[in-house]
């Protein structure tokens, strides 16, 4: 209970301040699945203690700071977790349309490589 000081204590907007730690969870959890390679994973992208790992996996607590940023760097589903508690679902479109150029760049390379160069066919 808070003293009458004036002081107004925000709400979370559709309930994702209360659902962060079980949201970030999810994601890490569809991605490197529950066991013990899934926690130490973890502990290698964020620097943090395996105990930080397992409540991270278990939704027990949620990573604040610049472990949420480790593991927003590494897991593409944290990141989408993170631009959706942060009504950015457009970025998430904008990640993946530059995921998708690279990939067709890497795909335009290797057809490039397997043609002869122009000039050099063996067509009279």
């Amino acid at each position: 209970m808070f003293p009458k000081t004036g002081t107004i204590v925000p709400k979370f907007r559709n309930g994702t301040g209360a659902n962060y730690a079980t949201a970030i969870a999810t994601a890490l959890r569809s991605e490197l699945g529950t066991s013990a390679r899934a926690t130490k994973t973890v502990m290698l992208w964020t620097g943090a203690s395996g105990r930080a790992a397992k409540y991270w996996l278990s939704a027990g607590r949620g990573p604040d700071g610049w472990h949420l940023i480790q593991l927003a760097k590494n897991s593409d589903a944290v990141l989408h977790c993170l631009l959706k508690m942060a009504d950015r679902d457009e970025i998430k479109l904008s990640v993946e349309l530059g995921a998708a150029k690279a990939a067709l760049m890497r795909a335009i390379a290797v057809i490039d490589s397997l043609k002869p160069p122009v000039g050099e066919s063996d067509e009279p």
